[in-house]
Parts: C-alpha cells; structure tokens; sequence
C-alpha cells in the first residue's frame, strides 16, 4: 500500500481544513455561475439547442482534457497545478464579467467561457483527488472524504438558491464576480498549504507514452479493472434517473415550481446525511462490497420511483437513494487512493473521470429519444433493473475472486 506523504496522525490537520475551505469554497463559486449561466440562456432563448449546447461546452471540454490531465498530475506539482486552474478559471470568468459590463456579452461569450471553465475544471479534477493522500494520513482517508461529500451536498443544495437569487436581483455581471472572487480566495488560501513533492516517474517521455501507462495500469490490475468496467455500466444505467426525473415529475405530478426544486433538493439533502454517515462511520472494512451493495441500492431506488403511487413516496424514495451517494463516490475514491502507486494516482482517476463523463452523453442519446415515446417511469424501472444487477454481478464477482479482502490490504503493484 502507498504511503502518506505527509500524513497526520489527527483528523483536522490545519492544511486538511485549509484543503477542505479552499476547495469547497472553489466548488460553490462554479456552481452559482453554472446555473446562472443554464438559467439565464434558458430565459434569453427558451431554445433547446442552445440548452443543449450549454450543457456540451460545460462537459465535453472538461471530458476530453482529462486523458491529459491525469498526466500531468502525475508529472507536475499538483499543488500549482490546482492553483493555476482555479486561476485560470477566475481569469476567464473576469474576462465575461467585463464583457457583459462594457455591453459586449453574448449567448456565444457564455458559451465561450463555459468551454475554457470546463478545461480548468478538468484539469484540476485529477489532481484535487491524487494530491489528498498527500495531505491525510491512511486511517483518515475515509472520514475526510465523508466530510468532504457532506461539504459538497450542503453547497450543492445553496447553490440553485444563490445563483437564482444573484441572477434574479443582481444581474448575472454581479453573479460573475461572486466566483471570481471565490475563486481567488481559494487560490489564495491554497496557497498556504505545504506540500512535499512526491516521487515522479521520468518525464523524458512523451505524454502519449504516459498515457498508455496509465490505461494498462488501469485495465490489466483485476481489482481496478473490474471496478472501472462497473463504473461504466452502472454510470450509464444511472442517466435515466439522473437526467429524466425532473421530465417524468412534470408529465406525472405536474410542473410547478416548487415540485421541481424539491425533486433536486432531497436528492441532495440525503446525500448530505449519507456523508454525515460515512464520516462518522469513518472506515469501510470492504470497500468492493460497499460499492456492489450501493449501486444495487441505486438501482432499487431507482426502479421504484417508476412506480412510486404519487409525489410524496417519490420524494421519501429520491431521498432514500441520495444517501448512498456519498458512500459510493467515498468508497471508490478512497479504494483508488490506497490502492494506487501514488505517481500514477492522478491518470488513474482521469480514467475513472473519462469512463463517468463519457457514459451520461452516450446514454442519453439513447434514453432521451425513448423518452419521447415511452413513458419515463418504464424506463426507470428497466434501466433500475440492470442496475441492480450490474451491482449483484460485482458483488458477486468480488466474492468470487477475493476482490474485497484484495483491495483491502494489498496495493496494485503487489496483488
């Protein structure tokens, strides 16, 4: 198993919680102008294409650079390398801000930026998730990560609110500033962290090369590769319920408002008690099995709010399945982290990030047309189904194999 750099032996080092500021602070400016920016297209054009190409410029970018900046994390300083993304994000918002000021903003400036933010979101990505076992110490990894997916489920319910009230009252340049200024004191606050550097591999190599490394890495460990199919299906198989829900509560509950609001705030609310949960619980003795048992929860969550009677047993189920959110992004962040030789840990997430990011869009090809011709819950309940399954065949598959005991005590290089 890889060692902590600079682990320490308490919970709340002073450099975990100026980690745990500066990045939360990052994830809420972003968040508020990701809406702003959704919303404020929306109102201007009420068009679906320009909806949709909202959506790609904020994803697409941030999918294709990851294959890169997985590398570099591995290569680089990752405590610049989050600095300068941050920056660079803030830089470009700036930029938006001044345009929209001086009368100049357009659909296509939004859109614009929405690419450049998401090039520094996917570059920063890798390296927030391999530069923590450089911060914490092994024994802390999974209550950190508990906190961390608390942090983010309370930012991530404020957020929709900010960025609607700050559109709604202050106009979206104000909304602009917010996360430039966010960002700044994220950066800034970062920059107080000490950060040892880590061994790195040669880079007297082309990126390409390391690139290859990373994915035979990735694919010819059974534990990992096993783990990053699993991802792929059960990301896939989620897009329904992630993505239609809000379709199938207007077409079958009715479409006000509120009903919508509700719709993403008790997904988040139980995602902010399941990371209360996880860090109070604070280790998983088999994180395999804990990933297996939360995508067949997944699934059986999802599958009975096709059937749920009417809106309020379809918010308690909503709920019920975004408590295991966080136990299931916690459980496979932190199996990586100690798994992983720490100089490939930056590629490795890449990888997971690209297999996550690449399977909404291509699901949604498929799902968002049937959408139009079959009804949302049958599709929840179907595609709730395989989830469940895809869960069962990896528990099953992890017993069989000694997957979970495997990730628990051995390393990939050792296994």
């Amino acid at each position: 198993m890889h060692q902590t750099l600079q682990g320490s032996d308490r919970l709340l080092s002073k450099r975990v919680i100026l980690f745990l500021i500066s990045q939360n602070l990052s994830l809420f400016g972003s968040s508020v102008v990701g809406y702003a920016i959704i919303w404020y297209i929306t109102l201007e054009t009420s068009s679906g294409i320009f909806l949709m190409l909202a959506t790609l410029t904020q994803m697409v970018p941030h999918l294709i650079i990851s294959l890169y900046s997985g590398v570099w994390a591995d290569r680089y300083n990752r405590k610049t390398l989050i600095m300068l993304s941050d920056s660079f994000i803030a830089f470009a918002t700036l930029i938006l801000a001044i345009l929209f000021s001086a009368g100049l903003g357009s659909i296509y400036a939004l859109l614009s930026v929405s690419i450049v933010r998401s090039i520094g979101g996917g570059i920063q990505s890798p390296a927030v998730n391999a530069i923590i076992p450089q911060l914490v110490d092994e024994k802390h990894l999974v209550r950190i990560q508990g906190i961390n997916q608390s942090l983010n489920s309370a930012l991530m319910l404020l957020s929709p609110a900010v960025g609607g009230l700050m559109l709604g009252l202050f106009g979206l340049v104000s909304t602009f500033f917010l996360d430039v200024v966010t960002a700044s004191l994220a950066v800034l606050i970062f920059s107080f962290i000490k950060v040892e550097k880590p061994k790195r591999e040669a880079t007297n190599v082309s990126v390409f090369h390391d690139i290859k490394v990373g994915l035979s890495y990735s694919f010819t460990h059974p534990i990992l590769r096993a783990l990053l199919i699993c991802y792929g299906f059960a990301f896939f198989l989620i897009t329904p319920a992630a993505i239609l829900t809000p379709l199938m509560v207007e077409r079958t509950f009715g479409g006000e408002v509120w009903r919508l609001t509700a719709n993403e705030m008790v997904w988040t609310g139980g995602a902010l008690l399941g990371g209360i949960l996880v860090t109070l619980k604070g280790t998983f003795s088999n994180k395999v099995q804990v990933i297996a048992r939360s995508i067949l929860a997944f699934g059986v969550c999802f599958a009975l709010l096709g059937v749920a009677p009417n809106f309020l047993v379809y918010l308690i189920i909503m709920g019920l399945g975004g408590l295991f959110v966080p136990i299931f992004n916690t459980a496979e962040i932190v199996m990586i982290q100690e798994l992983c030789d720490e100089e490939k840990l930056g590629r490795v997430f890449s990888i997971v990030q690209i297999i996550s990011g690449a399977s909404i869009p291509l699901a949604i090809l498929i799902f968002g047309p049937l959408a139009d011709r079959v009804s949302v819950e049958s599709l929840l309940v179907i595609s709730g189904i395989l989830l469940a399954m895809v869960g069962l065949v990896y528990g099953w598959y992890s017993s069989r194999t000694n997957m979970g005991e495997q990730a628990d005590v051995s390393p990939v290089g050792e296994a």
